[in-house]
C-alpha cells in the first residue's frame, strides 16, 4: 500500500495528525550599549539603570537562541532546514548587532531603550519576516550568565 505522508496544516495525508517538534539554533554575538531612556533626567537614568547608564555604555558577550515550533514535514523529516534558520540568524541579527554600538548603529534603538528586553523584541520582529508563518516560537537572549530576556511575540 503507498501511502502519501505530507504534512498540510499539521496533518498528515493519510488523516493522522503530524508530530509537533521544537528546534532551536544557538548564536553568540558581542555589542555595547548604554541603558538611557531620554524621557528621563540624568539623576533618575543614574537610580534606575545604576552603572549601565555609564556614557561611555559597556558591553556584553550576548548568547541568542531562537527557537521554532512546528510540524515535522515527511518528505524533508524537518520543521525547518536548520541551515536557513542560521542564515536567516546572521542575515538578519547577527550582521546589525555583532561588534556594534547597540544604540548609535541600530536604529531601532534611536529612541528605544536598548534592554536585553527590548533587543529580543527586536530580534523577534526581524526573523518573524523571515520564517514562515507560526514557525517562530521564542527568542531568548543571555546577555550575562544570570540575565535572560525571553520574548515569545506575545502582546497585552
Amino acid at each position: 500500500m503507498d501511502v502519501n505522508m505530507t504534512v498540510n496544516k499539521g496533518e498528515m495525508s493519510d488523516g493522522k495528525r503530524s508530530p509537533v517538534v521544537y528546534i532551536q539554533r544557538t548564536e553568540t554575538f558581542s555589542a555595547c550599549h548604554r541603558l538611557h531612556s531620554s524621557a528621563l533626567d540624568a539623576d533618575e537614568n543614574r537610580r534606575i539603570f545604576g552603572k549601565c547608564n555609564n556614557p561611555n555604555g559597556h558591553g556584553h558577550n550576548y548568547r541568542l537562541e531562537v527557537t521554532l515550533r512546528g510540524p515535522v514535514d515527511a518528505s524533508t523529516g524537518m520543521v525547518m532546514n536548520l541551515v536557513d534558520l542560521k542564515n536567516h540568524m546572521e542575515g538578519a541579527v547577527l550582521s546589525v548587532l555583532d561588534h556594534k554600538n547597540i544604540d548609535k548603529d541600530v536604529p531601532y534603538f534611536k529612541d528605544t531603550v536598548s534592554t536585553a528586553e527590548n533587543i529580543a523584541i527586536f530580534i523577534w520582529d526581524r526573523l518573524e519576516e523571515l520564517i514562515p508563518d507560526g514557525l517562530l516560537y521564542e527568542v531568548k537572549l543571555h546577555e550575562t550568565d544570570k540575565n535572560v530576556a525571553i520574548y515569545r511575540g506575545e502582546k497585552e
